[in-house]
């Protein structure tokens, strides 16, 4: 897709209504989908000198390609084919990767178009992160691996796929917690609770007291507002938040 970057030639004499005035493309291209097609166009417009934007709505470009093993009909590995390509892509000068990024709409025409883009955020610095892992191992949440089809679970902190460009992780945030919404005080209760069940006390309680101080006063005190609005009470009955408030505390 041509990228809106074009100007109106000026001075041009006066033409009649049927006839579309003349424009001068700058050279920029935004191709959407970051997968094995998306990759290759890419950078065979960035080598022939166009900037492009190429958007991916996943936190990693590699598409359906880098989920196979093998590939049809050479039965070669699909990773060793992709990979040196993720890694052109993620270092050539004239392609700006759009990652979590999605488009909203399109107007204009071929040649002349104008593109609205909503990039949801990762939570993480790419330019800081080193890709070392340690965010996935201290976190408490885990969830379905799409990646994997939901055959085996991943951190909410993580990283596509170990090859994935860029490679810098994600956090997977669905929302904030009614529980956490309703409390006076924000505590990050899904956290806390997460790492009590680990039985990580001592992670409880330094995280429980980054919005509050006082976790044994809460746990006398609090009214809490949290429990009546607690999602595990559809299932039997919600959680005893105060108390875990206390027994963090004493």
């Amino acid at each position: 897709m041509a990228n809106p970057n074009i100007e109106q030639v000026s001075g041009q004499p006066d033409v009649s209504p049927d006839v579309s005035p003349i424009v001068s493309p700058i050279g920029a291209v935004m191709v959407v989908g970051g997968g094995i097609a998306g990759i290759q166009a890419s950078l065979d417009l960035a080598n022939s000198g166009y900037l492009v934007h190429l958007v991916e709505e996943k936190p990693a470009i590699g598409g359906v390609m880098a989920q196979l093993d093998k590939t049809f009909p050479t039965n070669d590995c699909s990773m060793c084919v992709i990979s040196p390509k993720l890694v052109e892509a993620g270092r050539h000068l004239n392609i700006n990767l759009l990652t979590t990024t999605e488009v909203v709409s399109i107007a204009g025409e071929a040649g002349s178009f104008e593109v609205t883009l909503l990039q949801h955020p990762r939570y993480i610095d790419i330019a800081k992160c080193t890709s070392c892992g340690e965010c996935a191992k201290v976190c408490p949440i885990e969830v379905p691996n799409l990646f994997d089809m939901g055959l085996g679970k991943r951190k909410a902190a993580f990283k596509l796929y170990p090859q994935g460009m860029p490679g810098a992780y994600a956090i997977d945030k669905i929302g904030t917690a009614p529980c956490k919404a309703t409390c006076p005080a924000h505590v990050s209760i899904q956290g806390y609770i997460a790492l009590i069940h680990q039985g990580k006390y001592a992670e409880a309680l330094k995280l429980f007291k980054q919005d509050h101080p006082f976790p044994g006063i809460c746990g006398r005190v609090c009214h809490h507002p949290c429990e009546g609005i607690c999602t595990r009470g559809g299932y039997d009955e919600p959680l005893a938040i105060r108390e875990l408030h206390r027994f963090l505390a004493d």
